[in-house]
């Protein structure tokens, strides 16, 4: 087969002609034009992307807020109307003429009329309502409504007492639109945007005076910039002045105002906008800054209050009404200016408004944690339930037990108790400390946490951490104990000087306070009058163990060395820790868990977790019945019967006063029907003090029960205890009409079989009638 030959190219064939450099140029600059162009429409779909999903998404991380006990009113309530006046003011009530706005209240000496503000509660809604108290000395004696109509049970709003915040600390309490005052959205467009509802994000006019004043200052000063700009400056982008971000934040403008409302960004914009600083918290949106700067709902602020919060966009440092009240006073008027420059106002508001004062409060103590101790409290029992993140990003409602009018009591009875005692002991005490706690006996609802005697201070809750030698808080348990072994009352305890020789050689020899050895002494009087001597003879005969089981059934869960100083109260405890052992005692001998929270729900108000009333029966009923009546007595003719001298003795209290070794801490526990307290006070380098248990936490707790409406102790007798007349010196049986007859408690069939020879005693019946009556006080 023949080979083809190759063609030859002909000479007419043209050859592909090379680029000129124009046209290399040119594809050079159209690749470059379309690769920017798809790099900026990747950009673009980027920022789109990026705008919608956080826009539409969960746009902040809101912390739980922690509400107090709401305050329930009804005919019959035991309520003073100072104690009225303290619980409005905490919700930031005003006191007017005339109440009739939502959040106001005016007051006579025999009325109160609060107009309230409604809540949403787990369990319902309570509508806003106009509400007259009559109130007659302490008590609530009717509720009507303005049209005269009886209302049986109102409940007022929860104060609310601090939150639990995010790691950048912002804070913010959303509101919606609607919500905000008309004055608020005119005054804001008005200084900062007033072309808002005209432009689609950005102002051209704005962009070009921003670029002539930065021209002539030779750096980037001003941004022009529109609300919309703001609020994607402050929400997706930083607040750094560069011209890179300008040139990212118009795009992101233009987007948000293609993808959403007018109206859905001013109100993404109210609820963002920084407006100041508290420490490093931020303050954030319209209606936390109303909180913060006047203590009111946002809805409730007058015309020249909302100017204020608007003029605080431009520089909430710069226009401090606090530190700078010249230039907040000035740049407020300035808005009401343009409001009135614009229509919007007449000139009869803008001159009333303009010559009023600023109207903020001194210090936001409300948002601040007015509480710290309590809601250190609160956080703690949160945790064992709930992730921190979904604690300060969720928007949680936390309801507690807190009382603010209790805590208020009790902390200004702490606070006077430790300014009187520096006051008598001098320099020695200068950096005296004290704690306190308060439950409900029947409850186990902690209603009042004091940390330190700086009471607002967020630092070391000594109420929680700080673990004290008890000294006699112990003697409770060990005579019940005593109880549980077969003992009664009249049982006669050794008060002979002792010691017992420790492993190592060491000699233990407690002594009684009073350096004095009191022979033989009945087991009642030896608790009433807190005798070391008796307690470490008796408690070394029933044994260690039997000790540490009753205060673990008493509730005290930490490791309990088995030392003989055990006994007089070696073991260090916290006051929360005394409060639950003191509990059980108040509760007949009911174990129930110290709980400070309620209910949490949701950022929607759908109930997350409740906690109810738990109760556990750890101590028989009988034996907790014998030893209230010994704690009773301690309050009578014992240790603490100087609590009589300012409580009326128709009010049966409990208590056991405890000094630990060397006199470092002064404690005292103690109860009546419906209040239990623990106090502690000391220093913190652990000195000795100058006073015991009565002579300074006692003092303490006193002064507190006095400020309360107390219930007494009636205790039931239970069907095991039968009540026997007791001849007071031989412990022998009895009677009523004998001298030195003292009725008291035994468990059934363990009473005296031996009856003594008596002197009758010829009494008329009141002082018959009165002698019983001082007995059955002590039941």
């Amino acid at each position: 087969m023949a080979k083809r030959r190759p063609q030859r190219r002909s000479r007419h064939t043209k050859r592909k002609a090379k680029p000129t450099f124009k046209q290399k140029l040119l594809g050079g600059f159209l690749k470059l034009f379309f690769a920017v162009l798809i790099l900026m429409g990747l950009g673009l779909l980027y920022m789109d992307t990026h705008i919608r999903s956080q826009f539409e998404g969960k746009r902040w991380a809101l912390p739980a807020k922690v509400y107090a006990r709401p305050l329930e009113l009804y005919a019959g309530l035991q309520i003073t109307l100072d104690e009225l006046k303290i619980e409005l003011r905490g919700l930031g009530y005003q006191f007017v003429k005339k109440a009739t706005l939502p959040g106001q209240a005016e007051f006579s000496s025999t009325k109160a009329i609060i107009a309230t503000r409604g809540f949403q509660f787990p369990d319902g809604a309570e509508q806003a309502q106009q509400l007259i108290l009559e109130i007659s000395g302490s008590q609530i004696t009717g509720i009507s409504n303005y049209q005269g109509e009886p209302v049986a049970l109102v409940r007022l709003e929860p104060i609310l007492i601090g939150g639990i915040y995010p790691l950048n600390n912002e804070d913010r309490d959303l509101i919606r639109l609607q919500d905000a005052p008309q004055g608020l959205t005119d005054a804001l467009i008005a200084i900062e945007d007033h072309n808002f509802y005209q432009h689609s994000g950005i102002s051209l006019k704005g962009i070009s005076r921003a670029m002539l004043v930065n021209i002539k200052a030779g750096r980037f000063v001003q941004g022009g910039s529109t609300l919309t700009q703001q609020l994607i400056k402050n929400f997706y982008l930083t607040s750094d002045r560069s011209l890179t971000r300008k040139l990212i934040e118009i795009p992101m403008a233009m987007l948000l105002e293609w993808h959403y409302s007018k109206d859905e960004i001013l109100e993404a914009y109210l609820n963002e906008v920084y407006l100041g600083q508290e420490g490093a918290r931020a303050i954030h949106g319209f209606g936390l800054a109303s909180q913060y700067y006047f203590a009111q709902p946002i809805q409730e602020l007058k015309l020249n209050q909302v100017a204020l919060l608007a003029g605080l966009v431009k520089g909430p440092s710069y226009y401090d009404p606090r530190r700078h009240p010249q230039r907040a006073k000035a740049r407020r008027n300035l808005v009401l200016k343009a409001l009135y420059n614009q229509g919007t106002i007449t000139q009869k508001q803008y001159q009333k408004a303009s010559t009023s004062g600023l109207g903020i409060i001194k210090q936001a103590s409300l948002l601040k944690g007015a509480y710290p101790a309590y809601l250190d409290l609160v956080k703690r029992q949160l945790r064992q339930n709930y992730r921190d993140e979904d604690l300060n990003s969720e928007g949680l409602r936390v309801f507690t037990s807190l009382n603010p009018i209790a805590q208020n009591k009790a902390e200004t009875a702490l606070v006077s108790t430790i300014k009187n005692l520096k006051k008598w002991h001098g320099e020695e005490i200068t950096e005296l400390q004290g704690s306190m706690v308060v439950t409900e006996p029947q409850t186990g609802e902690v209603i009042a946490i004091i940390g330190g005697r700086e009471t607002r201070y967020q630092g070391f809750n000594r109420a929680l951490d700080s673990l004290r030698p008890i000294g006699s808080l112990v003697k409770p348990a060990v005579y019940l104990a005593a109880i549980e072994h077969g003992y009664t009352l009249v049982s006669e305890l050794d008060d002979s000087p002792y010691s017992l020789e420790m492993d190592g050689g060491q000699v233990w020899e407690p002594e009684n306070f009073d350096h004095q050895s009191h022979e033989n002494v009945q087991l009642h009087n030896s608790l009433a009058y807190s005798y070391n001597i008796a307690t470490a003879r008796l408690g070394m005969t029933i044994g260690l163990d039997p000790v540490i089981n009753t205060m673990q059934r008493l509730g005290i869960t930490r490791p309990i060395d088995a030392y003989p100083s055990l006994l007089l109260g070696a073991q260090g405890l916290s006051p929360l820790e005394v409060a639950t052992m003191y509990q059980t005692m108040a509760s007949n001998g009911f174990q129930m868990p110290l709980r400070s929270i309620r209910m949490v729900t949701d950022s929607m108000g759908q109930e997350l977790s409740r906690y109810p009333f738990q109760l556990k029966q750890t101590v028989s009923p009988n034996s907790v019945h014998l030893l209230q009546y010994m704690l009773q007595e301690t309050t009578r003719v014992g240790t603490a019967k100087s609590i009589y001298r300012r409580l009326p003795e128709t009010i049966n209290v409990a208590g056991k006063t405890g000094t630990s070794d060397d006199q470092r801490d002064s404690w005292f526990a103690g109860f009546s029907g419906n209040r239990l307290a623990v106090v502690w006070l000391g220093l913190d380098n652990n000195s000795p003090l100058p006073f015991t248990g009565s002579g300074g936490a006692l003092q303490a707790w006193t002064s507190y029960m006095t400020t309360e409406t107390l219930e007494p102790i009636i205790a039931p007798i239970p069907e095991g205890i039968e009540y026997l007349w007791i001849d007071q010196q031989s412990g022998d049986l009895s009677d009523a009409m004998c001298e030195g007859a003292q009725q008291l408690p035994f468990l059934l069939g363990t009473g005296p079989t031996l009856a003594v020879d008596c002197i009758s005693i010829n009494k008329n019946p009141v002082s018959q009638a009165l002698d019983w009556a001082k007995q059955r006080w002590l039941q």
